[in-house]
């Protein structure tokens, strides 16, 4: 049995999709262990260009088992929807090569009205969300909250907390955004219709990890994001809810015994960043642009343009170190063709100094690129 983990070692977008796609044939089982629909793989094959925000990018081999772990967050809507797209295509989705943690949770209608609602609040202080409601149904999940995936095969259960979820977002949007009440029975509606399709991809992840472990399968861990995203070691705030890191995998697909044998982390040979906060060495102007267009940088899940710079090789080598990565796979060099040299930002100006170290975020701001 083998274990192999593909990572995002920068801010994400780094082409780690590709990756899975590419070494998915040598895995049994692909699990996608953190995030939800706010980020997205794209992966370019026999099906054509497909766009994967949470389905596992093992899903166009038949034989592979796809799991999406307890750490993830799932819209009902957005996955039935992702799962119809990709049966348009040819590619074969059955609860056999799909499976989702009966503990992952789900997203509900108004978390991503509470998400637009709070950088809306924030204003020019927001930390520049997708809106896919990702940091409000993470928040509901470590106040106790939210709602598992479980639920749907348990209609009491599923009552008694969606009553008690309501309950309590109708006291944060009354007095935090004076918005009007939810409604408890349009959310259970809305649980039904998208949630019956999922029933029987439903199962206790554990206990297939587990299995697949015992009988010496292989099993392959994809990241969602990347290192500098990490809620505890990236920019915060300016991160995701969920943790990206290798050393995460295990706990976020369903069974914390496994070891992760490998892992590849994946840099792309420039710096892309979506959404707030400190980016250091980031092109303006023509160079920009230029940049931007060559690669396309286009967020997968929004169409938002990437922030783009240089190769940030202290950024790169802090992300390295924080996915513990035994290996590193160079994407998208080809688009630098256009230059004559390959700018490459080595160090950080800080003051009457410079460091090869990556600061804390508040730091970040006074840095230069060397």
């Amino acid at each position: 049995m083998a274990t192999c983990a593909i990572v995002g070692v920068n801010w994400g977008d780094e082409g780690k999709g590709r990756m899975v796609d590419f070494l998915a044939e040598q895995y049994d089982v692909v699990v996608r262990y953190q995030g939800g629909n706010n980020a997205g793989h794209t992966v370019i094959n026999e099906f054509g260009e497909s766009k994967l925000n949470l389905i596992p990018s093992g899903i166009f081999r038949p034989e592979t088992v796809n799991l999406l772990g307890a750490g993830t967050v799932i819209d009902l809507k957005h996955i039935d929807g992702e799962i119809a797209n990709l049966r348009q295509k040819g590619v074969t989705i059955t609860p056999d090569n799909l499976k989702i943690s009966d503990r992952a949770i789900m997203v509900l209608p108004f978390h991503p009205l509470q998400d637009a609602l709070e950088e809306q609040r924030l204003g020019k202080a927001g930390y520049g969300s997708t809106k896919r409601g990702i940091a409000p149904v993470y928040g509901d999940k470590y106040m106790k909250k939210a709602i598992q995936m479980g639920d749907l095969l348990h209609p009491e259960s599923l009552k008694k907390h969606l009553k008690q979820l309501v309950e309590w977002k109708n006291a944060v949007f009354a007095n935090a955004y004076h918005q009007p009440p939810i409604s408890y029975e349009e959310t259970l509606a809305w649980i039904e219709q998208y949630g019956a399709p999922l029933r029987p991809h439903i199962v206790d992840a554990f206990a297939l990890l587990e299995s697949a472990n015992a009988a010496g399968k292989n099993i392959l861990f994809e990241a969602q994001l990347g290192a500098m995203r990490d809620i505890d070691y990236g920019i915060y705030p300016y991160t995701s809810s969920s943790s990206p890191l290798s050393a995460y995998a295990p706990v976020g697909s369903g069974c914390p015994a496994l070891k992760v044998d490998r892992t590849v982390g994946v840099v792309k040979a420039y710096s892309t960043c979506v959404g707030q906060g400190p980016f250091v060495g980031e092109l303006f102007g023509e160079a920009g642009d230029a940049l931007r267009e060559a690669g396309q940088e286009y967020g997968a899940a929004t169409g938002r343009p990437r922030r783009v710079a240089w190769i940030d090789l202290v950024a790169t080598r802090y992300g390295a170190k924080l996915q513990a990565a035994t290996e590193i796979v160079l994407t998208k060099l080809d688009v630098l063709s256009y230059l004559d040299e390959i700018p490459l930002c080595v160090a950080y100006r800080k003051g009457d100094g410079e460091t090869r170290d990556f600061p804390y975020t508040s730091e970040l701001d006074a840095c230069e690129p060397v």
